[in-house]
């Protein structure tokens, strides 16, 4: 019997590949950049399964390049780069990673945090410029954590890490806009559930951690920055799009909040302009989760669901599990 075939469309860390191995034949996009739209519509005509990125937009027109396609796996937690209406209308299963990168995402929030309330980009450029001569007692002053508040939007695993974290461990108090209220989270980490318009009057930081949806979209703009204290920081490691970028950089200019810390980027990864020239603002290139045992992880995962779905039964972290339903009429 002949091996069903798996296409990837870039180099991810080498468990998951070597998973995939043990049970089909596998191909990987050879270059280590984002596969061109061309080269995505001709490998999909020959594989039963595609392991995607966040870089690559799985739409009608790839999902129907192949009708034998029998899944898609997308290898993030999200998953607004794919059409799983369309994939579901044809049957195919949309699977993702959930459940092993919120430990790195949360400690990269908190990394941009603390790296913005000490000021150690500042500080580390200003030490490569040459500019240290001496000790001054009011050099780059910045602000401790100890005492202050942290408003989280959107309390899923990674809010709650973040959440553990600075009150925990940094003495912070802790305030929490979500759909819905969770009681023990409350509790276990003396949290407060409040309006977002609240969150963002009382908050000296505002994380998010929401994913990509329609009532999500420019989540925080014009209106929600000029609610913010003037001393306050806004963390964003969700999705770009959820904050409008060019209301943030005009805040930014004219201080209305005191700085931002971006993973994401709402048109990534260009920059929205004037944002790279603000010097109250720290930026990372999309690595909140780029740690080995994340991304390992996430490789493991990514394949796991392939070789469920080709052997037959059901990949448990699928997005549109009635496909499933729809099979077995």
């Amino acid at each position: 019997m002949q091996k069903k075939k798996v296409f990837v469309t870039r180099k991810i860390p080498a468990k998951g590949i070597e998973l995939l191995r043990k049970h089909f034949l596998v191909k990987v996009y050879p270059k280590d950049q984002v596969i061109p739209r061309k080269e995505l519509l001709k490998e999909v005509k020959h594989c039963d399964a595609l392991l995607s990125l966040l870089t690559e937009k799985i739409d009608e027109e790839v999902l129907s390049a192949n009708p034998d396609l029998k899944v898609v796996s997308n290898y993030a937690v999200g998953y607004d780069n794919i059409d799983v209406k369309a994939a579901t209308a044809k049957g195919i299963p949309v699977c993702n990673t959930p459940g092993v990168l919120e430990n790195a995402v949360a400690e990269h929030t908190f990394a941009l945090l603390m790296a913005l309330c000490k000021r150690i980009t500042e500080a580390d450029q200003f030490v490569r410029a040459g500019k240290y001569k001496r000790w001054e007692p009011m050099l780059l002053l910045g602000t401790e954590l100890e005492g202050k508040t942290i408003g989280i939007i959107g309390l899923g695993r990674i809010g709650a890490g973040v959440a553990e974290r600075a009150g925990k461990g940094m003495g912070v108090k802790v305030l929490y806009h979500d759909i819905k209220r969770n009681k023990e989270f409350e509790k276990t980490y003396q949290a407060k559930f409040v309006s977002k318009e609240d969150l963002l009057k009382r908050s000296d930081f505002v994380s998010l951690h929401v994913p990509l949806l329609p009532s999500t979209m420019h989540l925080i703009g014009k209106k929600e920055l000029a609610m913010m204290k003037k001393t306050a920081y806004l963390i964003n490691t969700s999705r770009g799009q959820v904050v409008d970028e060019k209301a943030l950089v005009e805040a930014l200019k004219k201080k209305q909040i005191a700085g931002a810390g971006l993973d994401v980027y709402e048109h990534e990864p260009a920059l929205t302009p004037g944002l790279i020239k603000l010097k109250n603002v720290v930026l990372t290139p999309h690595t909140a989760s780029a740690t080995i045992e994340a991304r390992t992880a996430m490789s493991e995962l990514a394949a796991q669901n392939i070789i469920d779905v080709l052997q037959g039964r059901k990949a448990k972290f699928t997005v549109n599990p009635e496909v499933y339903a729809r099979k077995h009429k």
